[in-house]
């Protein structure tokens, strides 16, 4: 009996050229290459209002937030990785007609039961290495609640929860702040 050969690692450069005429998303974690699959209308009606949210409150400041169309390009010591975060904010903004973006400020992941495991952990770990991040935040799909991971002073993270329709995320790094009554609007329980 052989043994089942692993496929060659696929270059950054290889991938990023798949990704232009690719019909399906697809992350990259150092060589290897994984398809997403697509989201249900609840994630997606969540993620819309998070960046309908963040833009009306960015509108005539310097930082822009981009959707899950947007990569974000993580470079760790032993390898590059691509994910599409659901939104993300980025006051440094890579040129115009790159598909990926490299210093976000902010990252937002709406959970799902398919993803939550890989969000937070593998996901997680490796958003935290971005030097650029200063608030990761988790959204949950079933009920009104975040979960914000912001950098401290030490360069660590603390974890932050918000929760209840009247509650809002303060995020001073882009001068605004997340409603959970907007993330959430249109969404029945």
């Amino acid at each position: 009996m052989s043994a089942l050969r692993k496929p060659a690692p696929i270059s950054v450069e290889d991938y990023l050229a798949g990704e232009l005429v690719a019909e399906t998303k697809h992350e990259y974690l150092g060589g290897e290459v994984h398809a997403m699959a697509g989201a249900n209308n609840r994630h997606n009606q969540i993620a819309f209002n998070t960046l309908l949210a963040l833009g009306s409150s960015l509108r005539g400041k310097p930082c822009r937030p981009y959707n899950s169309d947007t990569k974000v390009r993580i470079q760790l010591l032993s390898h590059t990785r691509f994910y599409y975060p659901d939104a993300m904010v980025v006051c440094d903004r890579n040129r115009d007609q790159d598909h990926w973006q490299d210093r976000p400020v902010v990252i937002v992941e709406v959970l799902s039961e398919s993803t939550r495991r890989t969000d937070l952990t593998e996901k997680r770990e490796a958003y935290f290495a971005i030097p650029s991040l200063m608030a990761l935040i988790f959204v949950e799909p079933d009920e009104a609640a975040l979960t914000v991971h912001r950098r401290q002073a030490d360069g660590g993270f603390a974890r932050e929860d918000y929760a209840g329709l009247d509650a809002a995320v303060p995020l001073p790094e882009i001068e605004c702040s997340l409603p959970l009554a907007e993330v959430y609007e249109g969404v029945a329980f």
